[in-house]
This record gives C-alpha cells, structure tokens and sequence, in this order.
C-alpha cells in the first residue's frame, strides 16, 4: 500500500480552480482566507511580491511557484505602494467571469508586465492529519530547485502550457495535474520544514511507514500498541517513542483518529448500515462507536450521514 497515496485520499485532495492573471503597475491584491484549501501562484512573466502574515515576504520571479497550504489570507503586489484591492474588488472591477485571464492593474491590459497561474486545493470538511498540521506558512518552489526536482519542474511546464493553450478538456487536465503538483511539492520542499521532513520521513520509513501502512489496511483489526510494535520489530517503547517524534502524535491517537475519519468518509459516500461501518473501522459496538465519533465531531453517525446528503 502506498501510505501516502491513502492519506491523500483520506484528505479528499481536490483540485478546484484555476485562472491565469495579466497584472500591470501599480498593482496590489488581497486574497483572503479559505477554510480547508490549499492555495498557489506560479509566475509565468515578470515578478511578485507575496506577503503571507503581517513580515513574511517572498519574491517570486518567472518559475517560481508559493504553495499556502493552509488557505491563509495574503497580499499580491507588484511592490509599490498601492493599497491593496479585495479580491472580490478586483473580481467585479476587471468583470471577470473565470474564463480568460483576469487583467487588473494601472493600466489592465492584457500584455502586463506581471502573469501568473493561480489556483487552490481543498480538503474534506473537518479532515485532520498530522500531514496537514506539519505544513509550514508556505512552501518555495523556485528555479534551483525545478532543475532538481524533474518530476515538478515537467509538471510545471505541463500546467503552463494547458492554461495558456485553452484547448478543450483544459479545465480537467489543469486539476489533474495540479493535484499530482500538490504531492510533488510537499516531497519536493520536505528540507523546507522540520516538521513536514519528519512526516514524509515516517511515511517512507520501513518500521514506521510499516506500521501506519498496518493501520491503514487493516482498520477492523484490534490493534494494540504491542501488538503493532510487534508487527513491525520494535519494543513498544521504542516504537511509541519514534512514532511520536515522526509524527508527532501517539500511535494509538492516530489510529484512534482514522478510524472516525475514514467512518465519516464513509458514512457519507455509502448506504452501508451505521453498524456494519463501525465494524469495518475496528469497533465492536454500534454503541462505543457512536459515543466515539459524537465526542470527537460534536454529532453522532446519524446526524453526520443526513448532513452529507
């Protein structure tokens, strides 16, 4: 099983839109907050200024790409002093419609000095991962790093040439895309964090990344920790220890917590009875279940179930 491959689809990873913008000086954007999202801005001519929180700038020059994962509201500019324009001002000032490009700027045309490709990913509603708490502010994609990352660098080059070529199936073949992107960046831009190195490095790991593997495929199965440290060749001690450090949460709260997530995923995309998903996700009880997955969403199955339609 490819453990990371499983997180992502527990996630719900899904590329959402896209959009090419044409921006000419003086320029400056605010793009606010989404719950649950991924953003990114990958510039194709010219240079940006990417200011996320209130001192952290970035510089992004033709090539580079920021990826904001946790859908935090930031500042576009083209680093003068022009007073940054909601986004949704300059939605209805440049009468874009989400085709074409978006031109805004000194004097909006559609030649300007500045292009980027923006976009953004979201993820399932209450979803919770110790993927998703390691990943810093942003991650930084520029060019040295394109030259060593192949896989991301033709990605890259492949996103580009869809969004300007807008030929038909171009809006389906950019999510796509951008969705294999989102996997390459992180594993690209692991030395960029401590925490995000330490996650993907547990996942490849071959006593850990056994063990989430062993959780993952066998959710119905009465773990215990000794029992997975077992599994796996470790002491319980030593197991639980470079678990925590990996991942930074206890083995047993990990499995604790997949259980009730991949119950949610399936509660909301099946018709299987409420008992039969409990024992499919390692309670014995409909009842010890129930009381598990209210504690931890504030609502039981049930009501879970007829939210999600």
């Amino acid at each position: 099983m490819d453990v990371l491959s499983d997180i992502l689809d527990l996630l719900q990873l899904r590329g959402s839109l896209y959009f090419r913008t044409a921006f000419s000086p003086p320029w400056s954007v605010a793009v606010p907050p989404l719950g649950r999202a991924a953003r990114f801005h990958l510039a194709v001519q010219g240079r940006c200024l990417v200011r996320v929180g209130e001192d952290d700038t970035v510089q992004l020059n033709p090539g580079d790409l920021i990826l904001i994962p946790g859908g935090a509201g930031h500042v576009l500019s083209d680093g003068s002093d022009a007073k940054p324009a909601a986004l949704e001002e300059v939605l209805q000032r440049s009468g874009f419609s989400g085709e074409g490009t978006l031109v805004f700027g000194g004097e909006a045309r559609a030649d300007a000095d500045t292009k980027l490709i923006c976009g953004h990913f979201t993820f399932a509603e209450g979803v919770d991962h110790p993927l998703l708490r390691a990943l810093p502010p942003y991650l930084l994609v520029t060019a040295e790093l394109r030259a060593k990352a192949p896989w991301l660098d033709e990605l890259l080059r492949l996103i580009a040439r869809q969004m300007f070529a807008e030929t038909p199936g171009m809006t389906a073949s950019v999510i796509r895309l951008s969705e294999a992107l989102f996997i390459e960046v992180i594993r690209s831009c692991a030395d960029q964090d401590e925490a995000l190195g330490k996650v993907l490095a547990a996942v490849g790991d071959r006593r850990i990344g056994h063990a989430l593997g062993l959780m993952h495929r066998r959710l119905d199965q009465d773990w215990t920790l000794e029992g997975i440290a077992r599994e796996v060749g470790m002491s319980r001690s030593r197991f639980a220890e470079q678990f925590q450090d990996l991942m930074n949460c206890a083995p047993m709260g990990y499995l604790a917590d997949l259980r009730l997530q991949q119950a949610k995923t399936l509660l909301a995309g099946t018709s299987e009875p409420i008992q039969t998903i409990a024992q499919r996700v390692g309670y014995q009880s409909p009842a010890a279940f129930s009381r598990a997955f209210t504690n931890r969403y504030g609502h039981s199955p049930k009501a879970s179930r007829q939210a999600a339609g």
